[in-house]
């Protein structure tokens, strides 16, 4: 989006641009049916299909009607879109990361310093920073800041003012947290003679 901050545009270009896969409906018929220990016989008389009839649907031979996907996915005991889910990768990755005070990434703007968290894990699903506010008056900036995804902010030290443009601004204090949808216009400042400072974390999907 055109005003989403460069930090959050750079989190968002370091992860897996590849589209996601179509799935192969025998093949996942056939791990589902495998999943369950059942036979080509037991899956069929659960689904009320002939045996040959799911034999040639899991080697990709014929393209079945709604009502046979109906009776197929009752039959699994799952819902007729889950057919056509991938499964859920079962794998633990094991990512890590610890970033020491002081260490993390400085990206600095005129109105915010950003520090950025956990920045050696590339293709995130959140992106955590630490930012000392340094903007004083919403005319600091250029408009309001927008971008995809959600955000959770906590005040560490100080006090802020967060605005956004469909709530009445709302003064926030060390302990103090807000999250909200990042699409709708945002700003913050600092309401402290030194400058607040917060931990923000953003959805990167």
């Amino acid at each position: 989006m055109k005003d989403e901050p460069s930090l959050i545009r750079l989190a968002r270009a370091s992860g897996d641009a590849t589209l996601p896969q179509p799935v192969d409906l025998g093949a996942r018929v056939r791990d589902l049916r495998r999943a369950r220990d059942w036979t080509l016989e037991q899956a069929a008389g659960q689904a009320g299909l002939a045996r040959s009839t799911l034999s040639k649907i899991e080697n990709g031979q014929m393209s079945p009607t709604y009502e046979a996907l109906k009776k197929l996915a009752q039959g699994l005991g799952i819902t007729v879109p889950q057919l056509f889910t991938p499964p859920t990768d079962p794998r633990v990755n094991g990512r890590m990361a610890v970033t020491r005070t002081g260490e993390g990434q400085a990206h600095a703007t005129a109105t915010y310093e950003h520090e950025l968290l956990a920045g050696a894990l590339t293709r995130k699903t959140m992106l955590p920073y630490r930012a000392r506010i340094r903007a004083r008056s919403f005319e600091e900036f250029d408009g309001w800041v927008r971008h995809d995804g959600e955000e959770f902010l906590y005040v560490l030290t100080g006090v802020v003012r967060l605005m956004t443009e469909f709530y009445a601004p709302v003064d926030l204090r060390r302990g103090d947290s807000a999250y909200y949808d990042a699409s709708m216009g945002h700003n913050v400042i600092s309401l402290s003679e030194d400058d607040a400072t917060i931990l923000w974390v953003t959805s990167l999907v």
